[in-house]
């Protein structure tokens, strides 16, 4: 997987790509990344890359020829490419080429099943906005999708692209452990049961005796049980996606049904 960024603020990405995981992810080849700076591609001297929205309104924008000639040059290489239609058409008809998001609030909302989406692309292209946005003609010129991290609006499109990065390369083949990605939250629709280490007592709360057992299949059903508490407790939205999708083994849609019957009663 390659991830190239397009931002006016390179050294936010840099210490990301730099440290832990990801860094290693990079060594081993597994993982390419490019920072463009849209500074770069700017036509005057102060390298301006904002300016304000016609029709007015508070706050600037960013403006399109600073980045569509970014873009020119991720797609066509063309580090010259001043011709933002040639460019765009050649995105265009270029069956192979790499999928191009703007991390936007008006976008579609990111989620588990998207990361996974996006984590078998060979590249993705990532648009980081700043101030009120950009200008609308390049996203009906190059973005093939825009992606919303949140319901709620952030200064840096930096922050945005390092959440879809994060989600997505540790997907990615020979990153992470697959056993260390198999009961994570969302997986199947559950949240992730509770995690303990040592020591055995913290504060007079002691680790859960079935984890101690060393009884495998006891210790699979413990976790299991926990793992549809927690979301019924906390995210019942996934349950009854995974009940209308009927994506739920028999086992646990009993344990749901046993849950529900408890906290029914409890009330």
């Amino acid at each position: 997987m390659k991830y190239t960024v397009l931002t006016l603020f390179p050294e936010i990405l840099d210490i990301y790509f730099a440290s832990s995981i990801m860094a290693k992810a990079q060594n081993r080849g597994i993982i390419e990344y490019r920072a463009v700076n849209i500074r770069d591609f700017a036509f005057d001297k102060h390298r301006s890359c904002d300016d304000a929205p016609y029709g007015g309104g508070p706050g600037m924008l960013m403006l399109p020829e600073p980045l569509g000639c970014a873009l020119d040059f991720v797609l066509t290489g063309d580090a010259e490419q001043r011709d933002v239609q040639r460019g765009a058409k050649l995105h265009a008809e270029n069956d192979s080429r790499p999928r191009v998001i703007y991390l936007s609030p008006s976008g579609r909302p990111f989620n588990q099943a998207l990361a996974r989406e996006l984590a078998l692309e060979k590249e993705l292209v990532l648009i980081c906005g700043r101030y009120e946005g950009i200008d609308q003609r390049i996203v009906d010129l190059y973005v093939d999708e825009e992606i919303s991290v949140g319901d709620y609006v952030l200064s840096s499109g930096e922050v945005a692209a390092l959440a879809v990065i994060d989600a997505t390369y540790r997907l990615i083949a020979e990153v992470i452990t697959p056993a260390s990605l198999e009961e994570e939250s969302f997986e199947h629709l559950l949240l992730e049961y509770p995690q303990y280490t040592r020591p055995e007592v913290y504060a007079t709360l002691k680790v859960p005796e079935v984890l101690l057992s060393g009884h495998h299949e006891n210790i699979r059903r413990w976790r299991l049980e926990k793992r549809v508490e927690k979301t019924l407790a906390l995210r019942p939205d996934l349950i009854r996606l995974g009940e209308e999708s009927s994506l739920f083994d028999k086992e646990t849609r009993e344990l749901i049904e046993e849950k529900r019957n408890e906290r029914d009663k409890g009330h």
